[in-house]
C-alpha cells in the first residue's frame, strides 16, 4: 500500500508541476520566450492568498479568486513593461530580463513580508478519503489538486480549439507575421497568454502551499525550475505534454525521495531530464520545427 500511496502523492505533486508548466509551455509556444519569472508569480499568488485569509479574514475560495486576479494583472503588467519592448530583441536579452524580473519580485516580497517562513493555512477543508480498510489514505488536498489539474488541462484544450481567442493563439504560435497580416491582434493575444499562465500560477501556488504549508519569498523558485523541466520533458509548446511531463516528474521525485535519497531527489529529476533530451531532444510530445529559409 505504501507504494500506491507514493504514486498518488507523486501524481498530486506532478499535477502542481503540470499546472505551472502550462504557463511556461503556453508562453513559449505563442511568444517564443522563456518566462523565468513565472516561478515567482507562484510565490506572489501564495502571499496574496495568505494575506487575504490571515489579515483580511476572507474565506479560502475568495482568497484563491483574489490571488488569481492579482496574478493575472501582474502577468499582464510584466508582459507590457518588461517583455513587450523586447519583442524584436535577441532571446538572450529576453532571458536576462526574465531573470531580472524574477529577482525583482523575490526582493519585493522580502521587503514586504520579510525573510521568515510563514505557515500557510490550507484552503481545502475536506479531510480526504480512506480506502482498503483505512490502509490507504488520500488527503483532500491531493484529491483537489489532481482534479484541478484535469479540469484545467481539459478546459484549456477546449478553449484553444473552440474559441476565437484560442484560434488566434494557435495562429500566432505558427507564424506571428502572417497572423498580424490576417488582422489578429498579436500583442493582445500574447498579453492574454500571460494572463492565463499567471492565473494558473496563482492556483498552483495556493495548491502547493496547501500541500506543503510553508511560504517564503523563495517558495516559487525550485517548483518553477522543476515545472520548466516538466514542460521540456513533455515537449515545450504542447499542453498534453506539460501535463504528462509534470505528472511523470512528480512521481519520479516522490519515488526517488522514498526509495533512494531525499537529498538526491532533485539531482535524479534533472538527470532524468538529461537522459530524455539525449534520447528525444524535442521532449515526449514535442514537434520538430522546420526552419523557414
Amino acid at each position: 500500500m505504501s507504494f500506491l500511496s507514493y504514486i498518488i502523492n507523486g501524481i498530486s505533486l506532478g499535477s502542481v508541476y503540470a499546472i505551472i508548466a502550462l504557463g511556461y509551455t503556453m508562453v513559449y509556444g505563442i511568444a517564443k520566450m522563456l518566462n523565468f519569472a513565472h516561478g515567482d508569480v507562484i510565490m506572489v499568488g501564495g502571499f496574496v492568498a495568505f494575506t487575504a485569509m490571515n489579515s483580511a479574514g476572507l474565506p479560502p475560495l475568495v482568497a484563491v479568486l483574489l490571488s488569481m486576479l492579482v496574478c493575472t494583472v501582474l502577468g499582464v503588467v510584466i508582459e507590457r513593461v518588461a517583455y513587450k519592448p523586447l519583442r524584436m530583441a535577441s532571446p538572450l536579452a529576453v532571458l536576462i530580463t526574465a531573470i531580472g524580473v524574477s529577482y525583482f519580485l523575490q526582493n519585493l516580497a522580502l521587503l514586504i513580508f520579510g525573510a521568515d517562513t510563514k505557515t500557510f493555512q490550507s484552503v481545502i477543508s475536506f479531510e480526504g478519503i480512506s480506502l482498503a480498510g483505512g490502509q490507504l489514505k488520500i488527503s483532500g488536498v491531493t484529491l483537489v489538486t489532481i482534479l484541478a489539474c484535469i479540469i484545467i488541462v481539459v478546459g484549456l484544450t477546449l478553449f484553444i480549439r473552440r474559441t476565437k481567442a484560442g484560434q488566434a493563439m494557435l495562429a500566432v504560435s505558427e507564424d506571428r507575421g502572417a497572423a498580424q497580416l490576417m488582422g489578429i491582434n498579436v500583442n493582445g493575444t500574447i498579453a492574454l497568454t500571460f494572463a492565463i499562465g499567471s492565473a494558473l500560477a496563482a492556483v498552483a501556488g495556493v495548491l502547493l502551499c496547501s500541500a506543503y504549508p510553508s511560504l517564503n519569498p523563495y517558495t516559487g523558485a525550485m517548483p518553477g525550475i522543476k515545472a520548466f523541466v516538466a514542460a521540456v520533458f513533455g515537449g515545450i509548446g504542447s499542453i498534453p505534454g506539460a501535463m504528462l511531463g509534470g505528472i511523470l516528474l512528480g512521481v519520479i521525485e516522490i519515488l526517488a525521495k522514498a526509495y533512494i535519497s531525499s537529498q538526491l531527489a532533485d539531482a535524479i529529476v534533472f538527470a532524468v531530464l538529461i537522459v530524455v533530451l539525449l534520447v528525444k531532444p524535442t521532449g515526449i510530445f514535442g514537434k520538430k520545427i522546420q526552419e523557414k529559409v
